[in-house]
């Protein structure tokens, strides 16, 4: 298979181990497990920038924080002028006929990133609306084809059962299950197969919005996990650290406390929409079997980051734990030559698809990527020397959260709080104990702040001074390197 058809799945808010691959108690992904049976499962891959915005910068350019600049989430970036060099765009100059259909969540709305053509529906998006008037037009097209769907009125929104698109308050999806948004993408994925360039291989970008927010899948997958035991997340006995952020009830917040009963169905909410994406993820298997194009397609599964869900009393993203930092990220169809039922726990990031991606398609990897090919992962083989360990990072809550690991041992530091929480993943995966003042682990600690000082000297912040980390230090979400290289272009 010289040039293999790609297809790049995305969700959001997808966490880590939410697969029954990955040995989730709950939650049940069987066509996602067939996938990971037919290549390679990775089993500590990460987002460093773990929300919507900047972790698609990585995704689409093949670059860590530190390169594309975006350390935290901001709107109106002009993204093909920050980011010139995208892997759609390395495909479509490699003779790949490139489509995106769902979730882009660039600056304008209607920017290619490199793409032929793009089919939007990037959820709520509060920015466009309030640029754009409500003009959905001009920024979505899944609003504007649900308008035009026989018994659905012409000012409709699929918010209009009033569930919010960062609010935890769960309630199942109120029309016919063929007009949710998760089986919009597969629909329009269907549809594009019959308009495609027979000639040409194929880069296919289905994007996913949910299981994000709103909670609100069909019925059938609501109340399959509206029947789990109650839930009780799993809290540290760190999580005091984020009491002055807290803001309990609030079913926005990102620190705080909430209801047995709204958490119980949050939680319903979140793994429903697991199982229904997972059957659409099927359906669009089926159709390329159906196109005779199932054993020359390779796909690629992951999300742009996970969700705290509860655990430690926080909620959302942005975070450097488990909960919101590790990503699913699974490679399946591959050709012959390649390992199948592989699980590789070497620590990968979203920086690393796009040149695995042009690897697999024989085009070369350009000088703007930092991020690794997975290629020998996935033949099985044990490379020499992999990455060492993973810096991550976000502004968020006022303050810069920062993060080391090696996928065994985890450290993170509050720029403006100063907290500091070291983990042994390995014995303590659901990180609820902090070492920082275990007498034990006094050299560990030693280690592994040493180890962030390290990624953080020389920033523009002043993270360190002195050889030590400075607490206070003013944030930007958007590095001086991008912001000249946006000025410039103006």
């Amino acid at each position: 298979m010289s040039a293999p058809n790609l297809v790049l799945i995305c969700v959001d808010q997808w966490r880590g181990d939410c697969l029954s691959a990955a040995g989730h108690p709950h939650v049940r992904t069987p066509h996602l497990d067939q996938l990971a049976a037919s290549g390679t499962h990775f089993t500590s891959a990460y987002s460093a920038t773990p929300t919507c915005v900047p972790a698609r910068a990585a995704l689409f350019t093949g670059q860590s924080q530190e390169r594309h600049g975006r350390v935290g989430y901001v709107e109106g970036v002009p993204f093909e002028t920050a980011h010139p060099v995208t892997l759609a765009g390395e495909l479509r100059r490699g003779g790949y006929q490139t489509q995106a259909i769902g979730k882009m969540h660039v600056w304008p709305e209607r920017a290619r990133a490199g793409f032929d053509d793009v089919v939007l529906h990037d959820g709520f998006l509060h920015y466009a609306r309030r640029e754009g008037g409500r003009n959905f037009a001009f920024f979505d097209d899944y609003v504007p084809w649900l308008r035009r769907q026989p018994g659905v009125s012409p000012d409709a929104e699929y918010s209009d059962h009033g569930a919010g698109c960062n609010s935890v308050v769960a309630r199942p999806w109120d029309r016919a299950e063929h007009l949710h948004p998760t089986n919009w993408v597969a629909t329009q994925t269907t549809e594009w197969l019959y308009r495609r360039d027979p000639s040409r291989p194929f880069f296919l970008y289905l994007s996913f919005h949910r299981p994000h927010p709103p909670y609100d899948p069909p019925a059938w997958a609501f109340e399959e996990y509206l029947q789990l035991p109650p839930y009780e997340p799993v809290v540290g006995d760190w999580a005091d650290d984020f009491a002055g952020h807290r803001k309990d009830g609030d079913h926005e917040a990102f620190a705080g406390s909430m209801d047995a009963r709204t958490l119980h169905r949050a939680r319903a909410g979140y793994y429903g929409h697991m199982a229904h994406i997972d059957l659409q993820i099927h359906r669009i298997r089926m159709a390329l079997e159906d196109f005779g194009l199932r054993d020359d397609t390779v796909i690629a599964f992951t999300s742009d980051h996970g969700e705290m869900l509860g655990e430690h009393h926080l909620f959302r993203k942005g975070f450097g734990y488990e909960g919101a930092a590790r990503v699913p990220l699974l490679f399946g169809g591959l050709p012959d030559g390649y390992a199948a039922g592989n699980v590789a726990d070497e620590v990968v990031e979203l920086r690393d698809i796009m040149p695995t991606l042009l690897d697999l398609a024989g085009l070369p990897v350009p000088d703007t990527c930092d991020g690794r090919s997975l290629v020998p992962l996935l033949r099985g083989e044990q490379p020499d020397a992999w990455r060492p360990l993973l810096h991550g990072e976000h502004v968020l809550l006022g303050q810069s959260l920062q993060w080391v690991t090696d996928g065994r041992t985890k450290f993170l530091w509050m720029s403006g709080d100063g907290h500091e929480h070291l983990f042994d993943l390995a014995a303590d995966p659901h990180e609820q104990h902090n070492l920082v003042d275990d007498p034990a682990a006094e050299d560990l600690l030693h280690t592994w702040r040493g180890h962030l000082i390290q990624a953080l000297a020389g920033r523009e912040e002043g993270f360190v001074e002195d050889g030590r980390l400075v607490i206070g230090r003013p944030v930007v979400a958007v590095l001086r390197h991008a912001r000249e290289r946006i000025e410039a272009a103006r």
